[in-house]
């Protein structure tokens, strides 16, 4: 009989919840709610902004511009906001060889798609592919090939890991699954 804790293979996926995205959220809702009040100030010839004075500003063409640019901050900063408060892209991966499944779970929008959820029969798998890409835009991916030509990925969206973890990481899973790793 096999052991239980050797045999699978859980794997936490951070969705949403990283801590640049804390940073934006902060960054655009202060950005956009200045911007919204400096756009008001000048229409209502009040100083509504704590930055500074808005007595110089026209309401056309500056103050409606800097109230539209205001609005879209705030609203990008709500976005943000709920894709944090719902963990969008979070979930997890879990390899079981006593059962020879793999299961991929993702969370959605509540509104949209709850989520997504995949299996895999061990027997539908190909091989472990890893992704590197250097450059300006770096990426990282760990990706599931199955026989059948798709490319599930493994690893989470967004930031790039390290290159020495994420090539351990697709290592020890192809070992882990024993199957091969191709790059």
């Amino acid at each position: 009989m096999k052991n239980h804790v050797d045999s699978i293979r859980y794997d936490l996926i951070i969705g949403s919840r990283r801590p640049s995205n804390y940073f934006w959220v902060v960054a655009s809702f202060t950005g956009g709610l200045s911007f919204f009040l400096v756009g008001i100030s000048s229409y209502f010839h009040l100083n509504l902004g704590i930055f500074g004075r808005t007595e110089s500003i026209s309401f056309l063409p500056q103050g409606i511009l800097m109230t539209f640019y205001g609005c879209i901050g705030v609203f990008l900063s709500m976005f943000l906001f709920l894709s944090i408060i719902f963990n969008i892209g979070g979930g997890y991966n879990k390899y079981d060889k006593i059962q020879e499944k793999i299961e991929i779970f993702r969370l959605g929008f509540p509104i949209l798609s709850k989520e997504v959820f995949l299996s895999y029969n061990f027997k539908e798998i190909k091989s472990i592919k890893l992704t590197i890409k250097e450059g300006l835009n770096p990426k990282r991916e760990i990706y599931m090939c199955t026989k059948d030509q798709r490319q599930i990925p493994l690893t989470r969206v967004g930031e790039p890991l390290l290159l020495s973890s994420v090539e351990e990481e697709a290592v020890n899973l192809s070992m882990f699954l024993n199957i091969p790793l191709e790059d």
